[in-house]
């Protein structure tokens, strides 16, 4: 019989064995830890954040009431939120809705009467050409867009008006069509029609002064008035709603001036509005920021319900839509390193200042608020200058020049910061 003798030795077979259970130990030392250090730390990076606080606004302008008879119907010359000059038609008052519906009708047609007849005008069709119009097309179409999204509907109007004369034009010079008289045949028999049908209006209303128009009254006018905004207090401003009168002999209301005003009521315990300084606003109604100034804010012994007094010298159609509304007061956009709240510590460093009496160097503590940050192996304290503060974060203004400060990418230690900071 014949025995194979073993390769290894017990001793080697033992040696190899620790030797592999050592690697393994290492190898989950090395996973565990780096998860453990990712766990732990955040990278610094750029955030931003805007500072805002959200009330209920009261709107207060200087209003004048326009009234007529109130037999008839009305028909409004202008939207609200339009201009209106020393003189202008405000409204038309008819007999019934049928004689409103045929002026609106003759209102149309002349408008597109007026258009067909420049079109088919000899001296625009001779100094027409298909290269020149095509590019004039594209220049309409893209001022169509853009007053579209500025919502500048008054532009619009008129660019929409010019697009359709050259977009037919250029069929006529290129002999898609042969011309529109039969169309302005049949436009000018029909005008003639309604023309025999319609009546003078009952009534006109005009201003008497240059205004914004308001077509609606909600019995605030005389009370909600630039001349009583030291008067208003926090307990009236929450009684106000926003309603409307039913009164058939009111046509609307004249706004005079530019500079119109919000009221609300702020929490200012920590000082945050000051008189004078420029902020935003955004109604609920609308996604327009408007500009406008702290014209006042006091108290009545609590700061915490605070009456704040909103200067603004923007009006447009979704302004005057209330009385009042949900209001969004930014102060400021910030931009800087964004910072976890429970990663901020309070270090004292020692730094050698000049005592202001002896004029000697003394070494003096001062505590600073910051982070500490993993550099590699090494834990590292920076300072912070904080510029917004969140709910659970805040953001720190970048020193790039100062080592001393928190850098963008840092790793911002979150857990075990005490012991690291010993």
């Amino acid at each position: 019989m014949r025995f194979v003798k073993s390769d290894s030795s017990p001793l080697v077979k033992v040696l190899r064995n620790v030797v592999l259970i050592m690697f393994i130990v290492i190898f989950i030392s090395i996973v565990y830890n780096f998860r453990n250090r990712e766990s732990d730390t955040e990278s610094a990076l750029i955030a931003e954040a805007t500072a805002s606080r959200e009330f209920k606004g009261v709107f207060i302008r200087d209003e004048q009431i326009k009234t007529y008879s109130g037999s008839g119907v009305l028909s409004y010359n202008v939207t609200d939120g339009g201009k209106l000059g020393n003189g202008s038609v405000i409204a038309e008052v008819y007999p019934d809705e049928n004689q409103i519906s045929i002026n609106r009708k003759i209102d149309s047609l002349t408008k597109e009467l007026d258009i067909l007849k420049k079109i088919q005008n000899p001296g625009t069709l001779e100094s027409a050409q298909p290269s020149n119009i095509s590019e004039t097309i594209e220049e309409n179409y893209r001022s169509f867009i853009l007053c579209r999204d500025m919502q500048d509907y008054d532009t619009l109007e008129v660019v929409k008006d010019n697009l359709l004369v050259n977009l037919s034009t250029y069929q006529i010079i290129t002999n898609e069509v042969s011309g529109f008289e039969q169309q302005i045949t049949d436009i000018n028999n029909e005008l003639s029609q309604l023309r025999q049908q319609s009546s003078e209006p009952l009534e006109t209303i005009t201003s008497d002064k240059p205004a914004y128009f308001v077509s609606y009254c909600d019995g605030y006018e005389s009370e909600l008035t630039p001349e009583n905004l030291s008067s208003l207090t926090a307990s009236r401003i929450a009684e106000i709603t926003d309603n409307r009168l039913t009164d058939n002999t009111i046509v609307g209301k004249l706004v005079n001036g530019y500079n119109w005003y919000i009221a609300g009521v702020v929490d200012n315990s920590r000082k945050e509005y000051n008189v004078g300084a420029e902020v935003k606003v955004r109604l609920d109604s609308s996604a327009e920021y408007i500009n406008a100034s702290i014209y006042d804010i006091r108290d009545e012994g609590d700061p915490s319900k605070s009456v704040i007094i909103l200067l603004c010298e923007q009006l447009s159609h979704d302004i005057v839509q209330h009385r009042t509304e949900t209001i969004e007061l930014i102060t400021g956009d910030y931009r800087g390193l964004k910072v976890p709240r429970e990663a901020i510590r309070f270090v004292p460093i020692d730094e050698e200042t000049t005592d202001p009496e002896s004029g000697e160097d003394v070494v003096k503590s001062v505590s600073y608020k910051g982070v500490y940050i993993l550099k590699g192996e090494q834990v590292e304290f920076k300072k912070i200058d904080v510029v917004y503060e969140g709910s659970d974060y805040v953001l720190s203004e970048i020193h790039e020049d100062d080592p001393s400060y928190l850098a963008l990418y840092d790793d911002i230690m979150i857990e075990g910061v005490e012991q690291s900071g010993k």
